[in-house]
């Protein structure tokens, strides 16, 4: 009957205990891991960063810059290198364009005094050719002015976005525009800083 009591009592402590009884060799003075400690361990601040470099991820190593292709890079990055850039492709691309402007019109090569009379193939290709230059030369300006002012502009800035082509359209067309007075230049800048608002919205 003793022996009952006994285990009893043994039983209704060990029911007692918030976390059940306690296992042998687990005194108050042993460490306990807890779960979070595991994780920042895993994935905390805690594990440390390996070296994403190419020879260790398996591809071949990218050998350092020599200071010749650090200046090559810096000079095409600069405003300078942009605007003969931007002013060589507008010539070509006003040439090619006043050459088909001219191809379709129908009074390419006549004789205003003599409008009658037909034009040769060589009065037709002169006046072909002298269009599309007067294009390229217009389109070269113009390329190279909005390019020089966009890149100003967005160095001085030092942000990206589609504000320096509005900003540059609007430099560009007011002076372009201001030659032929106050009017001509406000409404030039209007216009190109729209133009250039729907190119950058069309190509963004």
């Amino acid at each position: 009957m003793t022996n009952m009591a006994a285990s009893t009592d043994e039983a209704n402590a060990a029911s007692s205990e918030p976390h059940g009884p306690v296992p042998a060799g687990s005194g108050s003075n042993s460490p306990q891991i807890q779960y979070s400690m595991v994780l920042d361990h895993l994935i905390g601040d805690k594990r440390p960063v390996k070296d994403l470099n190419p020879a260790v991820m398996g591809a071949l190593p990218v050998p350092p810059k020599s200071d010749e292709q650090k200046m090559i890079e810096r000079g095409m990055e600069s405003c300078g290198f942009k605007s003969v850039l931007a002013c060589v492709g507008g010539f070509v691309l006003g040439g090619a364009f006043g050459v088909f402007t001219a191809g379709i019109d129908t009074n390419v090569g006549f004789d205003p005094k003599d409008p009658l009379r037909t034009p040769t193939a060589r009065e037709v290709l002169k006046d072909m050719g002298q269009r599309g230059m007067s294009y390229a030369k217009n389109f070269a300006i113009v390329g190279a002015m909005f390019s020089a002012t966009e890149c100003v502009i967005e160095s001085h800035r030092g942000v990206s976005d589609w504000k320096n082509a509005v900003y540059s359209g609007c430099v560009t067309g007011g002076a372009i525009g201001f030659r032929a007075g106050l009017k001509a230049g406000v409404l030039g800048c209007g216009g190109f800083a729209a133009f250039s608002a729907a190119i950058e919205y069309y190509l963004r």
